[in-house]
């Protein structure tokens, strides 16, 4: 108990900030001011510095990310753990809505009778939504592949893709694709990533409108 700081509960998260802030300029890692505050909510849920170098971001992505939540987009994610990450108060606020049609019947059934993963079917039933969708993708490599397969054969453009899945199984090449499109990103390259990476980006971005 001797290791042990006592800290006010509403001071932990700025503690933390403030460690990692310093823990980077030891490091000798600059990051863009526009950037920042998505890296470092990334480190702050993670723990792990590696996101400085490896999160990819298009240009003027945090933006427009911003622009689109402001004008009522709605976001989907591949897991009900992202969804319930993702602070849903905040985008009310702005008209948007957070989905996940993994645990849906039909596309459990449709999954099935296809041999796709549901997650590349909740996709297609993510591009039904009569506005513009933000997809924040944890887990699911299949989700990204989906995605750019509507992107290419011209079938849906989503408006903006956080790719942050997790794994060994075509999540690097996953990735890579959506690097490789026209529509805005975040992507952490690599294997590393998941749902809480996913709902920390959308929440580091909607604190900042906050603000």
């Amino acid at each position: 108990m001797d290791e042990i700081e006592f800290v006010l509960p509403e001071e932990i998260e700025k503690r933390s900030f403030a460690i990692i802030s310093r823990e980077l300029h030891e490091r000798k890692i600059e990051l863009r001011s526009e950037q920042e505050m998505v890296i470092k909510r990334v480190i702050h849920t993670s723990a792990d510095f590696e996101y400085a170098n490896t999160l990819a971001f298009s240009p003027g992505a945090v933006e427009k990310a911003k622009e689109l939540i402001q004008n009522g987009a709605d976001i989907v994610t591949d897991t009900n753990m992202g969804l319930a990450g993702i602070n849903k108060t905040v985008l009310a606020r702005y008209g948007g809505s957070v989905h996940c049609f993994m645990a849906e019947k039909e596309v459990a059934e449709l999954a099935k009778r296809r041999g796709m993963t549901r997650a590349a079917v909740s996709m297609e039933m993510a591009a039904k939504i009569e506005k513009p969708v933000i997809f924040a993708i944890g887990n699911a490599p299949t989700a990204l592949i989906r995605l750019y397969e509507m992107i290419t054969d011209g079938s849906f453009c989503p408006a903006f893709i956080i790719g942050v899945p997790v794994g060994f199984v075509n999540v690097e090449a996953a990735k890579e694709l959506i690097l490789g499109t026209d529509v805005p990103f975040i992507v952490n390259r690599g294997r590393k990533g998941g749902s809480n990476v996913a709902a920390a980006v959308c929440n580091a971005i909607l604190y900042e409108l906050g603000r």
